[in-house]
């Protein structure tokens, strides 16, 4: 029997209430994505019936999952980011409309027209790497990721969308790039502390631990990339790094612990402060910054 797309909406709007604050424009994503179509084709031809039952059965195996909490992104296999369709699985953390601030900060660092060195730690999907790669196309990027199947993805990533020239390596922070120096570091990495009560439980369910928590203080992975970070950056080299929004005042101590000038932090949409950024002054500060713990 034919059912049609303003009865399957609201079907799934009834049933995504308890985990979504826009159901309604959930359950379009997730039947748009079932049958192929836009959200604009779905709100233009509400009293269309749907014949596919293939199509209508993908749709409830989808609103199943999401009503369970899974991210809609782990369910339709993509997150748009910086206008990019970036492949994401359960290895890899969604990227979020926050981490935008650093591809933000990053380019301000970054002239467009020069051939400059770039590096992305813990780089997961690739996302802030590719993001700059395709603002900056005669920039050298490169995203190390100590987990293969996050960097499999990135590679994956970067040849759909034909930035295949990015360069992705497995390995811990700096040490697969042990010896290269870069104009420019970048980082999302894990900052939340063991035990943080504010993180959503559907994230703690369904996103990869490490590449959420850091330590017990949530500030281990921005100290050991603050500490290490002078001895790979060239004279004037710039580090741009996502933390909590509670974190600002600690970021700013590390890059001012280990060296850095110009230090900075800068809020997201929301107002909170979400990105601190700091500048390698000159050679005889590289290599007296903090040591990794």
């Amino acid at each position: 029997m034919a059912t049609e797309i303003r009865a399957l909406i609201e079907e799934g709007v009834a049933r995504l209430k308890r985990v979504a604050d826009d159901p309604r424009h959930e359950a379009e994503i997730l039947l748009g994505a079932a049958l192929g179509q836009s959200r604009a084709y779905l709100i233009a031809h509400p009293e269309r019936p749907v014949l596919d039952c293939e199509a209508t059965d993908r749709y409830e195996a989808h609103v199943t999952r999401r009503a369970h909490g899974e991210p809609i992104a782990y369910i339709l296999g993509e997150k748009e980011f910086w206008s990019l369709a970036i492949a994401v699985e359960p290895s890899v953390l969604v990227p979020r409309p926050e981490t935008e601030l650093v591809v933000e900060r990053a380019l301000t660092h970054l002239p467009a027209g020069e051939p400059l060195d770039v590096l992305d730690l813990a780089a997961g999907s690739g996302a802030i790497a590719l993001a700059v790669a395709s603002e900056r196309p005669q920039c050298r990027v490169v995203g190390t990721d100590v987990s293969p199947e996050a960097v499999s993805l990135a590679i994956v990533n970067a040849a759909r969308l034909g930035l295949e020239r990015v360069e992705f390596h497995v390995g811990s922070w700096f040490e697969p790039v042990r010896g290269r120096l870069f104009d420019l570091v970048a980082s999302n990495p894990p900052y939340i502390a063991e035990g943080d009560s504010r993180v959503e439980p559907t994230v703690r369910r369904y996103e990869p631990h490490a590449a959420l928590y850091s330590g017990p203080t949530g500030l281990e992975a921005l100290a050991r990339i603050a500490g290490e970070a002078p001895r790979h950056l060239k004279p004037g080299g710039w580090l741009v790094l996502e933390h909590g929004d509670l974190q600002g005042e600690a970021a700013r101590e590390l890059l001012a612990a280990a060296g850095f000038a110009s230090i900075a932090t800068h809020r997201d949409l929301g107002g909170c402060e979400r990105c601190t950024e700091g500048r390698c002054p000159d050679d005889a500060t590289r290599g007296q910054g903090q040591q990794p713990p």
